[in-house]
């Protein structure tokens, strides 16, 4: 009998134990809740913006190309560009003519032109807002078609959307 007992008390025990746990992970909870809640009201809302936008800009480096080129614009802090940079730099060899614009300074920016370097020239811009204010680029990665005169003839935020001439990322 003194064996039931023992055991009936030592279940006991570890349910009280695993009580006071449940508790501490719900009040953790609450208080991860509340901190996500507070960061997400202080984001930024940013307005949609239609690449089509880019359409008709001149980039002047580019002109006496070949017919027609692919440009993507990548951004050394931008996650998204860093997956899709070795892709493009896979399949660049590809076309005739691929080229990257990358800004940023750093060793992001260090890791995106060796992601992207190799066979597929890249410029290097330090800044991301001088394209913003060059050509009203607002996204990264962002993909273009520019033709023999430096014009952008079509861009795109997704490599699927100009999947003729871009690589599926």
């Amino acid at each position: 009998m003194i064996y039931l007992i023992c055991a009936v008390v030592v279940v006991g025990l570890l349910c009280v134990f695993d009580l006071f746990l449940t508790f501490a992970v719900l009040r953790r909870l609450r208080e991860n809740t509340a901190e996500l809640d507070r960061l997400s009201a202080s984001r930024p809302e940013f307005e949609p913006w239609n690449p089509a936008e880019l359409v008709g800009s001149e980039l002047p480096e580019l002109a006496g190309g070949p017919a027609e080129r692919v440009v993507a614009f990548f951004d050394a802090h931008c996650d998204v560009c860093h997956e899709h940079a070795p892709h493009f730099a896979e399949e660049a060899r590809a076309f005739d003519g691929a080229a990257a614009v990358v800004s940023g300074k750093g060793p992001q920016a260090e890791e995106l032109l060796t992601a992207v370097g190799g066979e597929v020239p890249v410029t290097r811009v330090d800044e991301a807002m001088t394209l913003v204010k060059t050509i009203g680029l607002k996204a990264f990665p962002t993909y273009a078609l520019v033709d023999a005169d430096g014009t952008i003839t079509r861009a795109a935020t997704s490599a699927g959307a100009l999947a003729s001439r871009v690589p599926a990322a």
